[in-house]
């Protein structure tokens, strides 16, 4: 999950589809020592899946994507659906899990949902100051396009939530929370093999999985979902393993 981005700005630019901002720098989640600035955009009706498509991502009401002074480290990707190839690895992840029960419940506020997102942040970003209602509520409960809600259940207990907005072209994953006290049990994997099967079986091609960062340990996983394409230098391009 992004910062939570700074209402300070700019107006830097105005086109026919929207209108863009550039906030003040801030903190870097991802890399120490280093200072973040986004570039957020306030899109008319309809452009929500053209900001996809140019690297930009969702947080709230919000369409950001990085526009850092001295840092170019965060790179949208994508993953190519119909020619996912999983590895081993991920292929156990699967087939582990595909006993859970999967519903769609809406997307709204829930005591249950909501415990869970508590415990994974304290276990996963402690002291990160994402644990309470108001910031759940504003990040991943409002919404201005087509977004689900997800849960996942095993013999009735609780173990994930995801979260995800349609696009035309595709799936892009917002975020995903779980049990952390299933330690080893690959449930974060399982939730993008999952999105890809659902961008499938919905016949939509990509699934937009945000920024992978190299050099973040919490983001450089995402090159392990191959094909994988890059949004650099203003087009969509392979990325190797």
């Amino acid at each position: 999950m992004p910062p939570a981005i700074p209402a300070n700005g700019i107006s830097i630019m105005t086109s026919l589809n929207a209108e863009y901002y550039l906030t003040a720098q801030y903190p870097c989640s991802y890399i120490e020592g280093k200072l973040a600035r986004s570039e957020v955009a306030v899109a008319r009706t309809g452009q929500f899946g053209a900001l996809i498509r140019s690297g930009f991502r969702r947080s709230g009401l919000f369409v950001y994507r990085p526009c850092c002074d001295d840092c170019s480290a965060c790179i949208a990707v994508r993953v190519d659906a119909a020619r996912f190839d999983p590895n081993r690895s991920q292929r156990r992840s699967f087939k582990r899990h595909a006993s859970l029960q999967v519903r769609s419940p809406g997307l709204a506020f829930e005591l249950e949902h909501f415990e869970l997102y508590r415990r994974y942040q304290s276990a996963r970003h402690p002291g990160g100051g994402m644990e309470s209602e108001e910031q759940y509520r504003n990040s991943l409960l409002a919404s201005h396009v087509h977004t689900k809600l997800y849960e996942f259940r095993e013999e009735g207990k609780l173990v994930m939530v995801s979260i995800v907005d349609e696009i035309e072209d595709g799936l892009s994953s917002v975020y995903a929370f779980f049990d952390p006290e299933s330690r080893g049990a690959g449930l974060g994997t399982y939730n993008i093999l999952w999105q890809i099967d659902l961008c499938k079986k919905l016949q939509l091609p990509y699934l937009y999985l945000g920024y992978w960062i190299e050099q973040s340990e919490k983001m450089a996983y995402k090159i392990n979902f191959q094909p994988l394409e890059g949004y650099i230098g203003g087009q969509w391009q392979a990325l190797a393993k």
